[in-house]
C-alpha cells in the first residue's frame, strides 16, 4: 500500500473504501492541523523609512483609527508620518535586540512559536505551529501560506491577546481572513476566543508576580496592572476590552490573596485629544509618588510578550516618572513571554480549542510514519 493511501486511511477512519490516487495526480501533503500565532507587529529596523512604513500600515487600519480615510490619510501621511517615525524609532532603539537585529517582540514571539511547536509535537505530531504579525514582518499572509504548504487543512487562528478588542483581536483575524481569501483550497478555520479569565492564565500571572517579587530585596507597596489603553468611545460602542481587563485584575488579586488597594488597574499608551480609558498609568504613578508611596511594581497582563509598550514605555518611561516624583524603588514584572509555565498553559489552551480536530494518538502516529516513507 502506498504512503498516500496510508495517510488517507489514517485521517478518514469512517470511510469504507480508500482509493489510491491516480498516477498523474499532483502530490498531496499528509493532512495536518495548523496553529497560527498572531501578534501586533514590528518594524524591520529603527530608521526613519522603516518606521514610516510600519506606522503607515498600523495607523491606516480602520480598526485602529476609526475615521474616514478621506479625512485621516492627509493628516497621517502629511503630518504624523513626518514627525512620529523619528520619535518611535528612538523608543525602539532603546530596547532593540542588537544581537539579532530585531525587536524583542519578534524574538519572543518566535521563541513562543518554537516552544509551542515542541510541546504540540510531543502531544500531537500532526500539529504545526507558525507565527506572524498583523503589521510588518513576517506577514500574516506568509504565516497562513506556510501552514497550508505544510498540508494544514484545518487552522486555528490564535491572536495573542488575553483580552478581546476590535483594535487587536478583531483586526488580527481580519488580516488572516484576507489572506485566506487568496487560497483556492481554503482550510477549515477556528479562532481562539479571549482567555482573560482562564484559570491557567490567572495562575501563570500570579506565579510570575510571586517569582519576580522573590528576586527583590524590598517589598512593593502597590502593584499596578497596566493595560494598553483605548479611546473611551470604543467602550461606549460596545468593545468588551475594558470589562475584561477589570475582570483579569480582580481574578489576579484574588489568586494572590491581596486586598484591593495593593493591586490597582491602570491604562497606558494614550495619544491624541480624545478621552481614553482611565485611570492613566503615568498620572497614577505621579499621584502615588506625591502621596508618599516609595515602592511600586508594574505588571502588564494585556501583553503576551514584552515589546516597546512594556520595555520602553513602562520599564524606562514610567520608571523615570516615578523616581523623578519622589519614588525610591520601581520593579517591572516581565510579560509571560516564553516562560515554561506560560508555554504549558498556551499548549493546554490550544489543545482545548482543537477538540474534535486532533487525531487520536495512534492515528497521528500512523500518519507520521506513512508520511515519512
Amino acid at each position: 500500500m502506498s504512503s498516500k493511501v496510508r495517510v488517507m486511511e489514517a485521517f478518514a477512519p469512517s470511510c469504507d473504501v480508500v482509493s489510491p490516487l491516480p498516477s498523474d495526480h499532483p502530490p498531496i501533503q499528509p493532512p495536518r492541523v495548523g496553529v497560527l500565532l498572531l501578534n501586533l507587529g514590528t518594524p524591520d529596523a529603527t530608521d526613519y523609512w522603516s518606521m514610516r512604513r510600519y506606522l503607515s500600515e498600523f495607523l491606516s487600519d480602520r480598526r485602529i483609527i476609526e475615521l474616514s480615510p478621506l479625512f485621516w490619510q492627509p493628516i497621517l501621511q502629511g503630518i504624523i508620518l513626518t514627525i512620529r517615525p523619528k520619535k518611535s524609532g528612538h523608543a525602539y532603539q532603546a530596547i532593540w535586540n542588537r544581537e539579532k537585529n530585531e525587536s524583542p517582540l519578534l524574538t519572543i514571539t518566535r521563541d513562543q512559536a518554537e516552544g509551542l511547536q515542541q510541546a504540540m509535537t510531543a502531544r500531537h505530531p500532526d500539529v504545526s505551529v507558525a507565527f506572524a504579525m498583523r503589521y510588518g514582518n513576517p506577514s500574516t499572509e506568509s504565516g497562513v501560506r506556510a501552514l497550508i504548504e505544510q498540508g494544514c487543512q484545518r487552522i486555528l487562528i490564535f491572536p495573542l491577546y488575553p483580552q478581546y478588542s476590535a483594535a487587536t483581536t478583531a483586526t488580527a483575524c481580519d488580516q488572516a481572513f484576507r489572506a485566506l481569501m487568496k487560497e483556492r483550497w481554503q482550510p477549515a478555520v477556528r479562532t481562539m476566543p479571549a482567555y482573560y479569565e482562564h484559570p491557567g492564565y490567572i495562575r501563570a500571572l500570579a506565579d510570575s508576580v510571586r517569582a519576580h517579587y522573590a528576586t527583590l530585596d524590598w517589598e512593593p507597596e502597590v502593584l499596578l496592572a497596566s493595560f494598553h489603553g483605548l479611546p473611551k468611545e470604543n467602550l461606549d460602542k460596545g468593545d468588551p476590552y475594558h470589562c475584561q481587563c477589570h475582570k483579569t485584575t480582580r481574578l489576579l488579586r484574588e489568586e494572590l490573596g491581596w486586598p484591593e488597594d495593593k493591586l490597582r488597574i491602570t491604562f497606558q499608551s494614550r495619544f491624541g485629544p480624545k478621552e481614553w480609558l482611565q485611570p492613566y498609568t503615568d498620572v497614577t504613578v505621579e499621584e502615588l509618588a506625591s502621596q508618599g508611596v516609595k515602592n511600586i511594581a508594574v505588571i502588564t497582563p494585556g501583553f503576551s510578550a514584552d515589546c516597546v509598550e512594556t520595555l520602553e514605555e513602562i520599564d524606562i518611561g514610567v520608571r523615570e516618572t516615578f523616581l523623578e516624583h519622589g519614588g525610591q524603588n520601581f520593579a517591572y514584572v516581565p510579560c509571560l513571554n516564553d516562560a515554561p509555565g506560560h508555554l504549558r498553559f498556551l499548549a493546554d489552551l490550544i489543545e482545548e480549542e482543537l477538540a474534535g480536530w486532533l487525531a487520536a494518538p495512534e492515528r497521528a502516529a500512523a500518519a507520521a510514519t506513512a508520511g515519512s516513507r
